[in-house]
């Protein structure tokens, strides 16, 4: 349990990381001098996203290989290490390039931390926590929404990423001295399935897992375009809706605690009702949520839609990534969970991008919401996808004995 936490912690970290550029993007577009506009400020707030798309996919292969604890350490001390360093960029292009490098130690930490959470809990709760494990992305969000209020104008947007600190300083540690270190069951050389696969890519992309892992790709894709395309962007709609900074960042902060509440709901209901039910279901709120932004509803409804949009679009990632982790062998699932969380990260690579050259388009708040809205709903259709394919699969099987 005290690994499991240490793992929860640092997904706390990876969440504040990842949430923190929307919250001081409005004051590096106008307070440092560095000549950004929507589009290279969106441009920027894709970096990241890259360099979490290069560790998600290799991150999940390397603790497969080398072990989950090296694996998970080695990613916080990278994103730990350049994220303090992003306080003192002097330029948008050293700015970006370390919110990249920062990107790769934390695309990588959640798949490798997923994978030893299953391995170290019963089978038959492994979906409730690894939903709840993810809990820690919105949590360090809303942290991030929370500090920014008062600490941004009083300090400058460099303080939000001195925080880091504590990871580096403090998290850390615990998990030298907590985590297990568990190496891929391939090396155990056993008699059974996993002696005859190795893990690799090459494993996931043919029968019977391909069609499954596409699918799970893509839906992946989709749902983490709407979650951190909101996260990246909603500060500064709100702002442009004509919201001062204060009301902008509670606006943020009522996303990641609807997230935060997604992620408790979804694993009741998931574990109730099974988490490819649960996910279309979340996918679906998500949608209809954004949906109703676009016809500017009173303050009250923005807020309950925006919490809305948190339970559905956040839930549905957790449901996908319990999925993933329960769906695949254990020699296979770091591998698994890694491609599925780096192809999906080509989607929160493109929604900062997109919301950006939406707005400089001229196109308006309401087009952000809408291309939120229409990942959502593609979302909940893939995933019910999934299910019918895993039904045809479990029907075949049935059958053939």
């Amino acid at each position: 349990m005290l690994a499991v936490l240490v793992c929860w912690l640092l997904v706390v970290f990876d969440g504040y990381d990842l949430i923190v550029y929307g919250t001081v993007q409005g004051s590096l577009i106008s307070d440092t001098g560095w000549g950004l506009t929507k589009a290279t400020a969106g441009t920027i707030g894709s970096m990241a996203f890259v360099g979490m798309m290069i560790g998600a996919v290799f991150a999940g292969r390397m603790s497969d290989t080398w072990g989950r604890r090296r694996t998970i350490i080695g990613c916080a001390v990278v994103f730990s290490v350049f994220t303090i360093l992003c306080a003192f960029a002097p330029s948008a292009p050293v700015f970006g390039g370390l919110r990249l490098l920062a990107g790769i130690g934390l695309g990588g930490l959640v798949p490798s931390a997923n994978a030893l959470v299953a391995e170290l809990v019963p089978e038959k709760w492994r979906s409730t926590i690894a939903t709840l494990m993810m809990s820690g992305v919105p949590i360090g969000g809303s942290i991030a929404a929370l500090v920014g209020i008062p600490l941004i104008p009083v300090f400058g947007w460099p303080v939000m990423f001195l925080v880091a600190i504590v990871a580096l300083a403090v998290v850390i540690p615990l998990g030298l001295r907590y985590l297990p270190e568990t190496l891929a069951p391939a090396r155990s050389g056993g008699a059974g399935d996993g002696a005859k696969e190795s893990p690799g890519f090459g494993s996931l992309l043919r029968a019977p897992y391909l069609g499954i892992s596409l699918l799970f790709a893509i839906g992946t894709l989709v749902t983490l375009f709407a979650w951190y395309g909101l996260g990246t962007w909603l500060p500064n709609l709100m702002q442009m809706a004509g919201y001062n900074l204060g009301s902008a960042l509670t606006f943020a902060l009522a996303l990641n605690l609807g997230a935060v509440a997604g992620s408790v709901l979804t694993a009741w209901a998931g574990t109730r009702f099974g988490p490819i039910p649960t996910a279309i279901a979340a996918a679906a709120v998500a949608a209809v949520g954004l949906l109703v932004l676009v016809t500017g509803p009173p303050v009250a409804v923005v807020y309950l839609m925006l919490v809305l949009a948190g339970v559905g679009t956040h839930g549905t990632q957790c449901l996908i990534i319990a999925a993933v982790a329960s769906h695949y062998p254990a020699h296979l699932r770091g591998t698994a969970l890694g491609w599925a969380l780096g192809v999906g990260r080509i989607g929160a690579v493109a929604a900062p991008q997109a919301g950006g050259l939406l707005l400089a388009a001229g196109l308006g708040v309401n087009s952000n919401f809408l291309a939120f809205a229409a990942a959502a709903a593609a979302a909940a259709v893939l995933i019910a996808a999934v299910g019918a394919k895993i039904k045809k699969s479990t029907a075949v099987g049935v059958s053939n004995v």
